[in-house]
């Protein structure tokens, strides 16, 4: 199975009339998604002076995306999107309003970390329910394709964007202006997402839910565990990035940094998607991952920011190609009726590793500098990348008791 798009399909899939509404707002939902984790971070380093107090923090922020995107995620595929988005965002921003008035009163961390676990368990999961409306709107075929390339790819801009724009806000005049600002911009994209007809108008599919949910498929979980390993390496690298650019006396240029591996990540992620390698699924999955943490392993080498900033733009080019490939492969494994829980794994898996990868990077950062988090980093991914390749029949064998989704039926549809 291939999953390839071309540039018409992904014009067809962005200028459909019923999309263009939740497109729009779901761009505004979701541009602070890996925003708010990593700007209460910088916020609370700045605050308290220790990368190892802040990475705690932000770890909490990020578990809470994990378990609310999976809660979340259920509950949409049950009622629709739009009564739990609309509750999820209600409490999103009474929880960061408590979380930010907590910081300034110079609260203790054992209080910080469950405020923060809420801020992430409410963030409204848009991305989620954006990225299976597609299958509500649009035909099977390679328009629905190229829709799906197009949330994988804008998601991961956002994944890199995010960050840049909080190592840039963090320093203004106040710590908390990443935090006030990206809550802002996913409260009123998630209400005008939420509240569109296209959105409203969306009936649940039937469906068989046991506990386990998406998971009861062993080829979903073999996909969670590759996103998991996708986070855990970017998870080490941004939060050793802005270390090495504030030890280098430049505390802005870490957002600057961050934002580099935007640029070969989206020009060579939209090239991939034309002519993903390899061609099969269950192969593409670990060769990505690995490649991207022997890419990885490369940061480690420069002595100055110049040079680390291009490092991370090589590093960059596999990370959207798997962001892709993630959001493609549910098509292939996900049982029926679970869409959009199962997107939320994929999220809630990339945020897990997320907050393993940045929690463990403030330690090491701290203990033996940024050196040894961009090779912790490159080490997790190829170790986890053998752990997907181990499991790779699950993801060829598609759902349990469903007929295998081949090409055959792809290019019927054109």
């Amino acid at each position: 199975m291939s999953h390839s798009a071309r540039l018409s399909d992904y014009r067809a899939a962005l200028t459909t009339p019923a999309m263009r509404g939740p497109v729009a707002a779901s761009l505004l939902a979701r541009l602070p998604i890996a925003m708010i984790g990593l700007s209460l971070l910088l916020y609370v380093q700045r605050e308290r002076d220790s990368f190892a107090i802040a990475g705690l923090v932000s770890a909490a922020a990020l578990v809470g995306v994990a378990v609310g995107s999976i809660v979340q995620g259920r509950l949409m595929d049950r009622f629709g999107p739009t009564r739990p988005l609309l509750c999820a965002v209600s409490l999103f921003a009474v929880f960061v309003a408590v979380a930010v008035t907590a910081v300034e009163a110079g609260v203790a961390l054992p209080a910080l970390v469950p405020l923060a676990f809420a801020v992430g368990a409410t963030e409204p999961m848009v991305g989620s329910a954006s990225r299976a409306l597609w299958a509500h709107v649009v035909p099977a075929g390679p328009t629905r394709l190229a829709g799906y390339a197009y949330e994988a790819i804008s998601m991961e801009v956002f994944f890199i964007l995010g960050p840049g724009l909080a190592g840039l806000l963090v320093a203004a005049p106040w710590g908390g202006t990443g935090v006030v600002i990206g809550a802002v911009s996913m409260v009123v994209g998630a209400v005008w997402f939420a509240l569109n007809p296209t959105v409203r108008g969306v009936r649940p599919e039937p469906a068989r839910r046991g506990l386990l949910g998406a998971l009861a498929s062993p080829g979903m979980r073999t996909v969670a565990l590759a996103a998991l390993g996708f986070g855990v390496t970017i998870g080490f690298i941004e939060v050793a990035v802005p270390a090495a650019a504030t030890r280098a006396g430049h505390v802005g240029a870490g957002g600057l940094l961050l934002s580099l591996w935007s640029v070969s990540s989206v020009l060579f992620g939209v090239l991939y998607s034309m002519r993903p390698f390899p061609r099969a699924m269950h192969l593409r999955l670990p060769v990505l991952l690995g490649g991207f943490g022997l890419l990885s392993l490369l940061l480690a080498v420069p002595t100055g920011l110049i040079g680390l900033g291009a490092a991370l733009l090589v590093v960059g080019t596999l990370i959207t190609p798997q962001a892709t490939t993630h959001s493609t492969a549910i098509e292939q494994v996900a049982p029926a009726g679970t869409a959009t829980e199962a997107f939320g794994w994929v999220v809630t898996a990339v945020t897990v590793g997320l907050a393993i990868g940045q929690s463990a990077s403030g330690q090491l950062v701290e203990t033996h500098g940024t050196g040894v988090a961009f090779v912790a980093a490159g080490v997790a991914g190829v170790a986890i990348a053998g752990l997907v390749w181990l499991f790779r029949g699950t993801v060829a064998a598609g759902v349990p008791g469903l007929p295998e989704r081949d090409e055959v039926e792809l290019a019927a549809s054109r």
